[in-house]
């Protein structure tokens, strides 16, 4: 997508050791993969990643460890499909806010940065129990550098969108401070009470963004 969230793609997740491979194979039942993975996030989150077990995940979901492993393939295989699946639903709600704001003719690339970070913090509140698990330290190994690598790709991807040079060096500190300060404010959202502070949160967070961005180029 174009800006604020860039997909590192199931491939990513499968360059893990031992990550997740084929999760959706065209046979798979839909509830028993709705099962597995509400099951594990409700583990994960209890628990977190390192001491989540296997047993509990599949008794709470109700379906056999065999299958679990089946389909998933282990903890490892749970954990990245839930990832990949936060990414998605935020992809999809920024793409199609940007997309929205073009087509209503919106072209300077501050209001449409600012429009693309709005939906995703709307986005992390709205999945919060996701953003707090992905939050965490505690994730299968080699989770930390796949981060790290889509990270990299939404400063990028932010920096085309705000037209910034990436050449220039001050252009690409500013661009990685302001995506910083929209993954900051998506961890703060997970700790919320309730919509009204929120809503205040983004708000304020986009006024920050607003000021920042004006000599992003």
């Amino acid at each position: 997508m174009s800006g604020i969230m860039e997909s590192a793609g199931t491939e990513a997740a499968r360059q893990l050791p031992g990550g997740c491979g084929d999760t959706g194979g065209a046979g798979q039942d839909r509830s028993t993969r709705h099962a597995l993975l509400d099951a594990a996030l409700d583990v994960f989150t209890e628990r977190g990643y390192t001491d989540a077990g296997l047993t509990e995940i599949a008794a709470r979901s109700g379906i056999p460890v065999g299958t679990l492993f089946q389909h998933y393939g282990g903890k490892r295989g749970l954990y990245l499909t839930l990832w990949e699946e936060f990414r998605e639903e935020q992809e999809h709600r920024t793409a199609a806010t940007l997309a929205a704001e073009r087509s209503g003719g919106t072209t300077d690339p501050i209001a449409l940065f600012v429009a693309g970070a709005r939906a995703y913090l709307e986005g992390a509140w709205d999945n919060r129990k996701l953003g707090r698990l992905f939050a965490d330290d505690d994730g299968p190994a080699g989770f930390d550098a796949l981060r790290r690598q889509w990270d990299r790709a939404w400063v990028r991807r932010n920096a085309r969108l705000l037209e910034v040079d990436e050449r220039r060096r001050a252009g690409r500190v500013r661009v990685s401070v302001l995506t910083t300060v929209i993954g900051g404010a998506a961890r703060e959202l997970g700790d919320c009470g309730d919509e009204t502070e929120a809503r205040e949160i983004v708000d304020e967070v986009c006024g920050i963004l607003i000021h920042l961005s004006a000599r992003a180029g």
